[in-house]
């Protein structure tokens, strides 16, 4: 080989090492946390991913995803986030509720650490301020107890008559399930209505809570969010029907598994705002610097197939509200 070729090879590999070394990096680690399952959290991964992707963040292409799922049990949730710090994973996002928030926090004072709640991250702990929160846990808030209210007027729009209703929680998430129940006591009176509380954190109190609303005479259901109650929309619903229970309930899968109505943030939204503040985390920013932000759209859902089948008559105020209406 001539001098001045063997220069040439030497110089275009030298030119060529820094960005081997640069595909050769490993890529950030975040850590999805829920107590639910991939089932019931496939709309919400896909809004996470789609924020991820808008700062710039794709799973598989520049960074790696691994999830950590309790299958609706919160009792996992310590054991599956101490898992993530042992990984040393980048990020923890916490995208299971309250629980998965709580557990995370409790496992790590170093990893940063995004939440998605539907209470007040000061009241809870998870924050010292919500425009400056201190510490390495930031995310994004929903208002879903601040809205609980509006079901019971909702339920009371549908259902004049019903003086009696039920109030299904989940005993194994009771800092949210307190809370909502606070929020919904407070406006009861306002509509004349008495409040039933039950609990259930398995599928066989479920369908004793159903019986016992019957027994009752329960003329409605508020279902308290809780990731447990997430992962059996279609029991709920199916159960609901069969009991004669109208129910309102959160989000949408409630109400294509056959559910009267839901009320509560557009979940698309809320974990789209979750991914991009993870991908921001990813990009340097700092959770202390992050301000808590609170997502403010809302859907209301009502399946007037489901209110046909329950004698249901459901005003034209409702369902001129409604952003979306099954028939």
């Amino acid at each position: 080989m001539r001098r001045r070729d063997f220069i040439k090879v030497i110089g275009g590999g030298a030119a060529a090492w820094p960005l081997v070394a640069r595909a050769q990096q490993p890529r950030p680690v975040i850590g999805f946390l829920s107590s639910a399952s991939p089932d019931a959290h496939s709309d919400r991964v896909r809004a996470f991913r789609q924020g991820l992707k808008e700062v710039s963040y794709v799973d598989g292409q520049n960074v790696q995803i691994e999830y950590r799922w309790g299958e609706g049990r919160n009792d996992q949730l310590p054991t599956l986030a101490a898992d993530l710090v042992r990984r040393q994973v980048t990020v923890i996002v916490a995208a299971g509720g309250t629980p998965s928030a709580l557990a995370a926090k409790a496992a790590t004072a170093t990893i940063p650490i995004v939440f998605a709640v539907a209470v007040d991250p000061v009241e809870i702990g998870l924050v010292t301020s919500v425009n400056r929160p201190g510490g390495n846990l930031t995310g994004v808030t929903n208002l879903n107890v601040e809205v609980g209210p509006k079901r019971l007027e909702l339920l009371h729009e549908m259902l004049p008559a019903a003086t009696m209703v039920g109030v299904l929680v989940d005993p194994t998430s009771p800092t949210l399930s307190e809370a909502f129940v606070s929020g919904l006591q407070k406006a009861a009176s306002t509509f004349g209505m008495q409040l039933y509380v039950l609990r259930a954190s398995t599928e066989r109190e479920i369908e004793t809570a159903f019986v016992t609303l019957q027994q009752q005479r329960a003329g409605a259901l508020v279902i308290v969010p809780s990731s447990f109650f997430n992962t059996q929309a279609k029991k709920l619903a199916a159960l609901s029907l069969h009991h004669a229970v109208p129910t309102i309930y959160q989000y949408r899968p409630f109400i294509a598994a056959g559910g009267l109505a839901s009320y509560g943030s557009d979940e698309t939204d809320f974990y789209r705002l979750v991914g991009i503040y993870a991908g921001k985390i990813l990009n340097g920013d700092k959770p202390a610097d992050l301000p808590v932000q609170q997502t403010t759209k809302f859907e209301l859902i009502v399946n007037l197939k489901t209110a046909k089948a329950l004698g249901i008559t459901v005003p034209q105020s409702v369902q001129s509200r409604a952003d979306e209406v099954i028939e």
